[in-house]
């Protein structure tokens, strides 16, 4: 059974940092691509930064600078670094695995930046 758990959300002040992380198990996902996308109340749910097998990444245009993807295919793990974080990045970030058939998703982790 496929499981992508989420960790590293919380509370923070405008400017500050915070580095999400991403466990999958039961399943190598090595030769997929892993993002993160996040959902505010309300609105959809966005991109906010892919990484293939390759390592090639790519960012939504609100992130670029300040977001930083990152993976470790012997772990299994997909990191998000968020620096000079803004109250409109707070959303529920969802970790993701792509493959030919679907998507997998993790269960989400809050990020709330204060002003």
């Amino acid at each position: 059974q496929v499981q992508l758990v989420e960790s590293g959300g919380g509370l923070v002040e405008a400017g500050g940092s915070l580095r999400l992380s991403c466990a999958a198990s039961g399943r190598d996902f090595s030769a997929n691509a892993m993002g993160w996308y996040r959902q505010a109340p309300g609105k959809q749910r966005d991109l906010v930064a892919l990484i293939t097998s390759g390592g090639r990444t790519n960012y939504a245009d609100f992130v670029k600078g300040r977001f930083t993807i990152s993976r470790e295919n012997a772990q299994n793990t997909v990191s998000l670094q968020m620096n000079s974080l803004k109250p409109e990045d707070t959303a529920v970030y969802y970790c993701a695995v792509t493959t030919s058939l679907r998507y997998y998703w993790g269960q989400g982790t809050q990020v709330t930046v204060s002003s």
